[in-house]
């Protein structure tokens, strides 16, 4: 196997720490101050999901049910998500949005999405961004199998 060389070890390193800077300033922008960033996630995530069962989401989300299970009271507290019997087993339920979570979510989308259009817009060039198009579709093959 070839060494691995400086330059690519260089961009490894930059990109993931870019990436890390960049989730988190994303995360911001929308970041609404009656959620914590675990409801935040769990919102996004039963967006992204649809009905599903509290464990499954667990699991989707890599934390354990417990910990899920309160992220989820605190969201339906705040009449975020409703719960309802699961048709094929009874003894489970499934977590949906309210229209009202429904409405947080799209909002932080659109928050995010045109936050950093903006700052696509303010800061580079045209040709910058078209350079950044490019590099964005070379990036993605690091996310293909």
């Amino acid at each position: 196997m070839a060494e691995i060389s400086d330059s690519a070890t260089r961009a490894a390193r930059d990109l993931r720490v870019m990436f890390s800077r960049m989730r988190r300033r994303i995360r911001e922008v929308a970041q609404d101050a009656d959620l914590t960033p675990s409801q935040e996630s769990a919102l996004t995530l039963v967006s992204k999901h649809g009905a599903a069962t509290a464990s499954a989401l667990a699991s989707a989300e890599g934390v354990r049910p417990q910990s899920m299970a309160a992220t989820l009271a605190a969201l339906d507290q705040q009449g975020l998500i409703r719960r309802s019997p699961d048709p094929t087993d009874g003894r489970r339920q499934l977590v949906t949005l309210t229209e009202a979570g429904q409405s947080r979510v799209e909002g932080n989308r659109q928050a995010r999405d045109e936050w950093l259009a903006r700052a696509f817009q303010d800061r580079y060039t045209e040709d910058e961004r078209q350079a950044l198009l490019t590099a964005i579709e070379l990036l993605e093959r690091l996310s293909r199998p």
